[in-house]
């Protein structure tokens, strides 16, 4: 769940963010290197205050758009972190593109106002949701980045500036699947233990709908995928492969669902 708001301030921060996240991901090489990590920071602080502006509006509003924007801006934010680390980390104009996509999709389909509740967990809840969605993206990008260096080493091809190994790229996968499996199991079980309470009224109880259904398949994905790296010492490609998976099942848990609702059946809710 991300904040839409029409108010000229946010559009105007919207518009802003969308359009510098546009610089890196179409003319990173026409700018330079330097200046499009630059613009990329800039683009990631705009949208940043775009969430806490719409956070402080006070208009709460949640679906798949802004499902996807907040999980990019996460997404980034942890490749903001790990390029200090990893310089020769190389994923910015990839992430630039979806930043622009993801704003200007939550700017086209806000989603609809959370239904009313009077308790003070449900936004730890969807916290923990869209936590969990940024950490298992971010395994996502690892294991793109980890399958491209692969290949890259298959066809004899190194860069110039080398890249970050393969190891340090599958380690970083695995930690993010764990972490981003350990709060989906929280979330899940929130959900089917405490939904009344985080609910109230508008509760109606445990339903095996599509959201339910592919994100139960998705957890057990990723404990499939834990579980055949401890115990069967999985990696490589068929790591990315489980992992790709999952990360679809989840996908068509909660933004295919409101997908299907809010474009395709043009309902809100």
């Amino acid at each position: 769940m991300i904040l839409a708001s029409p108010s000229p301030v946010g559009l105007l921060l919207a518009a802003a963010a969308a359009s510098a996240y546009a610089v890196p991901a179409l003319a990173a090489r026409m700018v330079g290197a330097i200046t499009a990590r630059r613009v990329l920071l800039l683009a990631w602080l705009l949208h940043g205050v775009l969430l806490a502006w719409n956070l402080l509006e006070g208009h709460a509003r949640f679906g798949f758009a802004p499902a996807l924007s907040i999980t990019v801006w996460l997404v980034l934010t942890v490749y903001a972190i790990e390029s200090q680390l990893y310089p020769q980390m190389k994923a910015r104009w990839a992430l630039a593109g979806f930043g622009t996509l993801t704003i200007v999709l939550a700017l086209l389909f806000p989603g609809a106002p959370p239904p009313p509740t009077s308790s003070p967990l449900l936004p730890l809840h969807w916290a923990l949701g869209i936590a969990a969605y940024g950490l298992l993206a971010a395994a996502v990008v690892h294991g793109w980045a980890m399958s491209r260096a692969e290949a890259r080493m298959r066809q004899a091809v190194q860069a110039v500036d080398g890249g970050v190994p393969l190891l340090t790229l599958e380690r970083l996968m695995f930690r993010f699947v764990g972490a981003g499996f350990v709060l989906l199991t929280l979330t899940m079980l929130a959900g089917a233990f405490f939904g009344e309470v985080l609910y109230g009224s508008s509760y109606t109880g445990w339903r095996w709908d599509h959201k339910r259904v592919f994100t139960l398949l998705s957890w057990l994905t990723f404990g499939v995928l834990l579980f055949g790296r401890t115990r069967f010492g999985w990696r490589g490609r068929r790591a990315v492969r489980v992992l790709y998976i999952g990360a679809t099942l989840m996908l068509l848990g909660y933004v295919g669902s409101r997908f299907v609702l809010e474009v395709l059946l043009e309902r809100g809710a």
